[in-house]
């Protein structure tokens, strides 16, 4: 395998403070990094992928390397999310692997036990849930309400829990969690006001309220704390409106538990709050919410904020906030980055964008993705290394045309896997639709996709970058005949339709020339908008909400249409719905969903109800279609077509990749390149399943 580092590590006695041990209980960790536990949707159904995956991070320098949370009784089954199970022996065998992938790198395998309490659904145990209180589920829409629990129950749950951790411990894990956060656990119910209004001995004041979780704690001591260490991972605020835990409960609780854990995994809810975009929320967000729990405890303390600076996780662990640099979204995007910061290399970091792609993968009940690492995900089924790739395997060389994500990232591996690779941009810059992107309101992060894969591929002699070269098919063949490359990638992005063809409409809508008709590449390439502005969003991602964002800061009279019954309704996969529609209405946006655009004539626009089918008509200057985009797949085809002419410049193989052939996410397209570039002259035997799989034991 090629390594995709360039190992040259050097003296930076900067950053040695990382690198120093920390004393957990009885165990220590070789560093300060943490990955803290974070959802994969691989878990119990896909255990092999789940220990590779945590496997790679350990050899990435992580020296704590958590599970996601792990269910302890069916009472807390929360089909169909795939999260981790512990209801009993058959289970330990699933985790073991996870525990030995890590161990395997001299890391501490740490484990998220939880029940759900009224955030499970049962939907496959069909047991009833129990709550703190009784009461309607919150997150999904099933027709069922939660009991309240009796002492009994509280019993049993603490009885549940004990053994989870017992099991755990005997499975090899080194830290045991106590989770009380993030509004999802039975432990973080029972401290809230807004969802404890018992009356008993766990309900009423904040004592009692957290009777429940110090009585845990004191069960997983005294059950696994010889050997494990104990952590309690607490949302010190509660961002859940009237009666939800605040800032000053928080600190109270940590006052009233201060040592009794070993370490402290401290963050706010719920996990909207928690893992905010780079949209919404910048590096280290989180330190004026936990900075005050070192004050209080001599235990270690563990936080999380998006890090991926190595200046600023020294600059939190010298000023006190942390002892520990959690990171999950960083340690996807970039499994090794301990381990670059370590050797010095830091212009080899993949930096997390903060899009949040990979919170979708659970949200969507799907493996975990990224946009930075392509490999997230892949490690078990598809033998895929972040930073390791099968060197080439002839001699051959490939033109590819387009810089965009899909372009850059099948350039960067395969020049990586050593071949020669002439890479083609019609614009004078790199990034294809990033680069636009990019400059739109919150996007700013999103850059990283470029710097990074521009600053490996000048780190390459083999991969020769050519701009403003815009490429028709005879130049294409004439090329080939100078540069004597035997095979082309198109990569060359798409365009947003400018017809409102999409989900709503399949054929053109009705529009004359009465108003000024646009598209987000229009918007993108800086052309001037003013007056009153109709969006007409039937994508339902991003781009309908930062777009009205960008014009109303421009001063436009902003409308936003859209046939879901949100704004930027498929945001909610990746925790940002909330704040995109909280920002359109501080800004005067006015909103009208669940409905779709029908025809605009003379300045009319005609919209119907989705459901109701009632009409109605707005007046605008200005129309912006966000609904499909089409691929510019034209210069594929035309050399496609002419099959004779290519073979007889050496053509072997002409493909489309990334938008080019299908319009998607930046992460699909980065995934697209890197995927070409794996497999690239493998042979691959398309009527085979392209992966490995996973098959429970019968």
């Amino acid at each position: 395998m090629s390594d995709f580092s360039h190992s040259r590590e050097i003296n930076n006695t900067r950053y040695d403070v990382l690198f120093e041990p920390v004393q957990i209980g009885p165990v220590t960790a070789r560093n300060r990094f943490y990955q803290v536990p974070h959802c994969n949707s691989l878990g119990h159904v896909f255990p092999k992928a789940e220990a590779a995956m945590r496997g790679v991070k350990a050899e990435g320098g992580w020296g704590v390397v958590s599970t996601q949370e792990v269910d302890i009784h069916p009472s807390t089954d929360v089909s169909p999310c795939m999260e981790g199970r512990l209801w009993d022996e058959k289970d330990m065998h699933r985790l073991a692997l996870t525990v030995d992938a890590i161990h395997e790198y001299n890391s501490l395998a740490a484990i998220e036990i939880t029940h759900n309490g009224h955030e499970a659904t049962n939907r496959h145990s069909r047991l009833p849930l129990m709550a703190v209180s009784e009461m309607i589920p919150g997150t999904n829409l099933d027709p069922v309400q939660a009991y309240k629990m009796t002492r009994e129950d509280i019993a049993n749950y603490r009885r549940w829990h004990r053994r989870a951790a017992i099991r755990a411990r005997d499975i090899g894990f080194d830290i045991i969690y106590v989770y009380a956060a993030h509004s999802l656990s039975l432990l973080a119910h029972f401290l809230s006001r807004k969802f404890n209004n018992r009356t008993d001995e766990y309900g009423g004041n904040l004592e009692n309220r957290a009777r429940l979780l110090r009585e845990v704690l004191d069960d997983t001591r005294d059950a696994v704390g010889d050997r494990c260490g104990i952590a309690l991972r607490l949302a010190v605020r509660e961002f859940l409106g009237q009666d939800s835990l605040s800032e000053e409960e928080g600190r109270d609780v940590v006052e009233m538990l201060a040592d009794l854990p070993d370490i402290w995994d401290v963050n706010i809810s719920s996990w909207m709050y928690d893992s905010k975009s780079s949209r919404f929320a910048s590096e280290g967000d989180q330190e004026s919410y936990i900075a005050f729990v070192k004050q209080i405890t001599g235990k270690p303390v563990v936080g999380v904020g998006r890090f991926t600076s190595p200046e600023t996780m020294v600059d939190q662990i010298k000023r006190g906030v942390l002892d520990m640099i959690g990171a999950a979204r960083p340690s996807i995007a970039d499994p090794f980055l301990p381990e670059k910061i370590r050797q010095g290399r830091l212009e080899d970091i993949r930096e997390c964008i903060g899009c949040n792609i990979c919170v979708s993968g659970d949200m969507t009940m799907s493996p975990i993705r990224c946009t930075q690492n392509p490999t997230m995900g892949e490690e078990y089924r598809k033998n895929w290394h972040p930073e390791k790739i099968a060197p080439k395997s002839s001699e051959d060389s490939i033109l590819v045309i387009g810089a965009g994500p899909a372009g850059l990232e099948a350039a960067m591996s395969l020049g990586k896997r050593g071949h020669r690779v002439i890479l083609a941009e019609a614009s004078r810059d790199a990034g294809g639709r990033v680069a636009r992107e990019c400059r739109l309101p919150g996007l700013s992060e999103w850059r990283r996709v470029i710097d990074y894969r521009l600053g490996q591929i000048q780190q390459l002699q083999n991969v020769e970058m050519y701009f403003e070269s815009k490429l028709d098919k005879q130049q294409v063949l004439d090329l080939a005949e100078e540069l004597k490359f035997q095979h082309i990638l198109c990569a060359n992005g798409s365009a947003w339709n400018a017809e409102g063809i999409g989900r709503t409409h399949r054929m053109p809508i009705e529009i004359d020339s009465s108003v000024i008709r646009l598209t987000p590449d229009q918007i993108m390439d800086g052309q001037n908008v003013s007056d009153s502005v109709l969006i007409f969003d039937d994508d339902h991602y991003y781009m309908g909400g930062v777009i009205a964002e960008k014009l109303a800061l421009e001063g436009c009279q902003v409308t936003l249409v859209t046939p879901e019954a949100n704004v930027s309704a498929w945001t909610q996969n990746t925790l940002e719905q909330t704040f995109i529609e909280k920002r359109l209405h501080d800004l005067d946006i006015r909103l009208i969903e669940k409905h779709a655009l029908i025809s605009l004539k003379e300045g009319k626009a005609l919209i119907r109800h989705v459901v109701s089918q009632e009409p109605r008509s707005l007046l605008t200057h200005n129309l912006i279609l966000i609904t499909a985009r089409k691929p510019n797949d034209q210069l594929y085809f035309d050399l496609n077509k002419d099959s004779v002419t290519t073979q007889q410049r050496g053509i072997s193989s002409i493909k489309r990749i990334g938008d080019c052939l299908a319009p998607s996410t930046i992460a699909a397209a980065i995934y697209s390149g890197h995927l070409y570039a794996r497999d690239f002259n493998e042979q691959i035997d398309i009527d085979e399943v392209p992966y490995r799989r996973e098959f429970i034991e019968i």
